[in-house]
């Protein structure tokens, strides 16, 4: 899936000035890679474990004023680039984040909602037009390298380490809009990408994991940026979305799906409030600025 994602990376138009795979703490994998790729940089990371530290040591190489960020395990779309990129010709534009979409293993299962692609990493209800946004996706996202630098980047130790998940985009995003308040996020839906869905993120199981780590990690998220939170969009997400959803399953007699959809909800909700009561417990330190 890396070679693939890194072939499809380098036939873009115009390609990228640097490509660089950050491996986290596999010394095995990164020397494997340094012998089958040229022109490539590899970091073998050995900070803090996760995808944050991983993201912050492949950036720190990174020469060029533009960073973009993609997942191991996509393919990218002809023109994704390109088409990234293009709104840094306005100067208030800090960062964009294109539209992911789903590359399943198996078929879709069917008590699948719609609402929950997140949940997989693919995008689900943006605009079909460019479009101002407060967040983007880290699997598809680019932004101006100073302002990256000036919060620090991801903040390493919150974000997808191992079974755990917790939206350390959002986090960066807010924290460089807050920084930045003049400037804004885009998101770009012609900057395509798809996201491998394998078997095991297939199952009601791994549903309900992950719903369960997005509840903690928004409450985490909210204890970490203190005064800069914003989570408008998940409550509008909760009243608005989500009971739009169910009614529109129930209407339809996707029965299952409007199970899954209550079932996701009530294991987010789990989660956020057992991080609530573990709350003096966190320890969520905040980037220091580059």
């Amino acid at each position: 899936m890396l070679l693939r994602t890194v072939a499809t990376a380098r036939a873009q138009t115009p390609p990228p000035a640097q490509l660089i795979i950050s491996v986290d703490h596999n010394q095995t994998l990164a020397k494997r890679l340094r012998s089958l790729l040229d022109g490539i940089e590899i970091v073998d990371h050995r900070g803090e474990r996760g995808a944050s530290g991983a993201r912050n040591a492949g950036a720190a190489l990174a020469t060029s004023p533009l960073l973009a960020f993609l997942d191991d395990d996509v393919v990218v779309h002809s023109g994704w680039l390109a088409q990234l990129t293009a709104p840094f010709s306005d100067p208030m534009v800090v960062g964009t984040g294109g539209q992911t979409l789903p590359a399943w293993e198996t078929a879709r299962p069917q008590w699948f909602p719609d609402e929950f692609g997140w949940v997989v990493g693919v995008t689900n209800g943006r605009p079909p037009a460019n479009a101002r946004v407060r967040n983007v996706w880290s699997e598809n996202m680019a932004l101006r390298r100073e302002a990256f630098e000036a919060v620090g980047g991801f903040r390493a130790g919150f974000g997808k380490v191992g079974s755990t998940s917790r939206p350390e985009d959002t986090d960066l995003c807010i924290r460089v809009g807050a920084a930045a308040p003049r400037s804004h996020w885009v998101y770009v839906p012609g900057a395509m990408i798809e996201h491998v869905v394998p078997v095991g993120r297939s199952t009601l199981r791994f549903f309900l994991r992950r719903c369960y780590s997005e509840g903690a990690g928004k409450i985490e998220l909210a204890a970490a940026l203190g005064v800069v939170s914003d989570l408008a969009d998940e409550r509008r997400y909760l009243l608005l979305t989500v009971p739009l959803a169910l009614l529109r399953n129930l209407a339809m007699g996707r029965f299952s799906r409007a199970a899954a959809i209550l079932a996701g909800i009530a294991s987010a909700a789990l989660g956020g409030t057992i991080a609530i009561v573990r709350g003096g417990r966190l320890e969520l330190r905040r980037p220091t600025a580059a």
